[in-house]
């Protein structure tokens, strides 16, 4: 989805050698054999990419990542942009003006000055670079004790692997030594490390095409996999002829909208005038922050009819900015409208402005329909909520996202800072989807009885009350987070001193590197499970398994429990009390759960430890106020369990 209209092609690995081993027969000889839990989901997974439509390419004596080599080459050539999903390093040697990796796992890019910001050299060194370091993955041969920084540092001095080659003789110390010893079997390192982009491919690239999506067996497929959701989508997929949900999935069209900017008294009355005689209408509030506790208004957004909206601003204040009307007039117009039960409003997670708006003294009320419930409602698992994805899936239209009109990171502007050009019409835009939205779903969620019965008795009522409790707040005792903070401190220092009497020295605890060392090392312990890098494992399971029969892993565990318990709770909530009310204000979602459960951020107080008795104690910190009582009440639903 992220590339509708582009050409997706999936490559697997064929079974057994390639011309690697022929050069080198030890060529990945340190990796284990695939899982068998692993290896029985491949075939499964085949069938699904080519029931799917999708090119599958499994070519015989040929590693994937050369036939993924060849088809970028190709598509170079003829200046076609790639993007090859992947979070392999060797991949990084690809790269190049019309080609970039993406890693879907961490979400990131990498183009050309990603290459280089990553590796310290050009993607053209990436070879030279991978020969010089060795893979112990691959168990591709490098010059012992040559780390990453080694390597940059010599391809910056001579330009490529055979320029260190040439110049072997004036690297001094040890690793000279070594570069020295190494000169015989570079040239094949070299050589495993290259993905070859030459090979001959079943067909050409243009002639490489999907196919129809065989619904029908995907419907088996995922029944029989227990893939419930996308069974529910194969479901539709079939019915689309009289299923509304389906047909509003069409390709993104273009709309015309009538979006208007407001800067003046009269045009302000038009539109006013507009609301108060609409049956409902549709708004937002834009505003500095996402922190509702803290936001301020800087313009509020109105539709009430099809492809036809306003955006008042009144905070932009960014240099040059045109005269706009005084927010405390606007407020004060505003709120006998949004404080009416009779005038019937829709938003997109309406929670967000009703706090907001409460920051300026107007209580909402009338909020008839909120479009994020409505399609959580209608099927929590289907998609992301939000109002850009909602738009695509219902209406098949792309939305101005913030970022285009903010930018990102560190440099993003706040809305008030944002030129009228670009923030009225994202602003109208946001109030007039909204409406168009709640038009698309709302009558699928009428048809089904069940849920809209659930829509309209409690998830809808719930909306109103999370935005009293998110206001309201938390007590908590921040003495107490004190006093815990401290003990947990005085424990962490004595687990320490005797992670140190049975290891025989002092170390840090928290470097995996040097629990390595004296775990497998210097204590001999079994070696559980290794890194992709080849190295062993000293993560939490492992350490689990390795504590049913040694001390320090034991010890290890209990010392990183009581960091995370330190760090995330006891040190950090109290830096979270707001200072106007002397409580924490968290955010409660409830379209995120398949299971209708409730989820929050900011901080997460459902995530606090109960298990052991420190983080037992820690929910000791949250207090009833004087003269009040805490009681326990869940949110919840039936849920299927597996026995």
């Amino acid at each position: 989805t992220d590339y509708p209209g582009s050409k997706v092609i999936v490559v697997f690995d064929a079974k057994g050698k390639n011309f690697r081993h022929e050069i080198y027969p030890d060529y990945k000889a340190n990796r284990p054999p695939m899982p068998d839990d692993l290896r029985s989901q491949i075939a499964p997974i085949h069938e699904i990419i080519e029931a799917m439509g999708l090119p599958l390419l499994i070519i015989p004596d040929v590693e994937a990542d050369d036939v993924i080599g060849a088809l970028a080459h190709q598509a170079t050539q003829k200046k076609i942009d790639v993007v090859i999903s992947t979070g392999d390093k060797d991949m990084a040697q690809l790269v190049t003006e019309h080609v970039t990796l993406i890693n879907t796992m961490t979400d990131t890019k990498m183009d050309i000055q990603g290459v280089e910001d990553k590796f310290g050299v050009r993607p053209d060194q990436i070879i030279d670079y991978l020969a010089l370091v060795g893979d112990s993955v691959d168990n591709i041969p490098g010059v012992p004790k040559c780390g990453p920084k080694t390597a940059v540092k010599w391809l910056t001095a001579y330009g490529s692997m055979q320029g260190v080659i040439d110049s072997a003789d004036e690297v001094k110390g040890k690793v000279g030594e070594n570069l020295r010893d190494s000169l015989s079997f570079l040239p094949m390192s070299y050589e495993l490390a290259t993905i070859k982009t030459e090979i001959d491919l079943p067909e050409a690239l243009e002639d490489i095409s999907h196919k129809e999506t065989d619904h029908r067996r995907l419907l088996a497929l995922f029944s029989e996999y227990e893939f419930r959701s996308w069974v529910t989508a194969q479901e539709r997929a079939l019915n689309s002829a009289g299923d509304d949900a389906e047909q509003a999935e069409e390709p993104v069209v273009e709309h015309n909208c009538d979006y208007q900017t407001i800067l003046d008294k009269d045009a302000f009355a038009l539109w006013f005038n507009k609301l108060k005689s609409a049956d409902l209408f549709a708004f937002d509030t834009e505003t500095t922050s996402l922190n509702y506790m803290e936001a301020e208004v800087v313009g509020v957004s109105f539709a009430c009819n099809a492809e036809e909206a306003a955006y008042v601003p009144f905070c932009h204040d960014y240099l040059d900015a045109p005269e706009q009307l005084d927010k405390d007039w606007v407020l004060d117009q505003l709120k006998p409208l949004l404080e009416s039960s009779e005038q019937l409003k829709v938003g997109q997670n309406l929670k967000y402005d009703k706090s907001v708006l409460a920051n300026h003294g107007i209580e909402l009320q009338g909020i008839a329909h909120d479009t994020m419930i409505e399609s959580y409602v209608l099927n929590s698992t289907g998609s992301r909520h939000d109002m850009d994805t909602l738009a695509e899936k219902y209406l098949g239209r792309k939305t101005i996202h913030f970022e285009d009109i903010a930018g990102k990171g560190a440099k993003q502007l706040t809305f008030n800072q944002i030129a009228l050009e670009q923030a009225g019409p994202y602003a109208a835009e946001d109030a007039e989807i909204t409406l168009a939205l709640h038009h698309a779903i709302y009558p699928q969620l009428e048809k089904i009885e069940g849920l809209a019965k659930v829509y309209h008795e409690i998830d809808k009522p719930l909306l109103s009350i999370l935005s009293k409790i998110e206001r309201t707040g938390a007590v908590v005792d921040a003495h107490i987070l004190g006093q815990q903070s401290q003990e947990l401190a005085e424990r962490i220092v004595e687990l320490e001193r005797e992670a140190y009497d049975l290891a025989g020295e002092e170390f840090n605890l928290s470097s995996p590197k040097q629990l390595q060392a004296i775990f497998f090392e210097k204590l001999g312990l079994p070696i559980i499970k290794k890194t992709p890098k080849g190295q062993p494992s000293t993560a939490e399971p492992v350490l689990q398994e390795l504590a049913l029969d040694y001390p320090l892993p034991k010890l290890i565990l209990e010392h990183r429990s009581l960091a995370k318990l330190k760090s995330t709770y006891t040190d950090k909530l109290p830096q979270l009390i707001n200072p106007g009310t002397g409580r924490i204000h968290t955010s409660y979602h409830q379209a995120v759960t398949a299971t209708g459960r409730l989820s929050s951020s900011d901080p997460n107080l459902q995530n606090i430890p109960i298990r052991s008795t420190e983080g037992r104690k820690i929910r000791q910190a949250f207090v009833a106020p004087d003269g009040y009582k805490l009681i326990a009440a869940d949110y919840s639903q039936i849920e299927l369990r597996i026995m």
